[in-house]
């Protein structure tokens, strides 16, 4: 799995790229609750390039989601592909969860005001 990072504002996109499963989940976890500990409350994943995700990735999110509404955060999804899309179905996410068909609706959705920088930076995770 591979997960490319940016900044835009204070809301972070994660592409993730490859598989989320029980071997690669908790990286991705670990990044996640890294962010939101010194202080991100947005956060966007791109799944346009998710090719497979297990219930420990669905747990991951759920971890995510939950540790967020301590802290009056977000977690919105967008670019899934109709696989991915279905087991979020099946799950039940898509009840609880946004799902925008691109970054540009999922960026407007979390829009903020608060002046911050756009950096990019990439990280992958084996």
């Amino acid at each position: 799995m591979e997960i490319r990072e940016e900044q835009h504002n204070n809301i972070i996109i994660m592409a993730v790229e490859g598989k989320l499963d029980s071997v690669t989940s908790q990286g991705l976890e670990d990044r996640i609750l890294e962010l939101i500990d010194t202080g991100t409350k947005k956060f966007i994943l791109d799944f346009a390039q998710l090719d497979y995700i297990s219930s420990a990735g669905l747990r991951v999110l759920l971890v995510a989601a939950k540790k967020l509404n301590t802290v009056a955060g977000k977690i919105v999804f967008t670019s899934m592909r109709e696989d991915i899309k279905e087991i979020f179905n099946i799950a039940g996410l898509t009840e609880y969860y946004p799902i925008y068909r691109n970054r540009a609706e999922a960026l407007a959705e979390m829009k903020d005001d608060d002046p911050g920088s756009n950096d990019s930076f990439e990280f992958e995770l084996a």
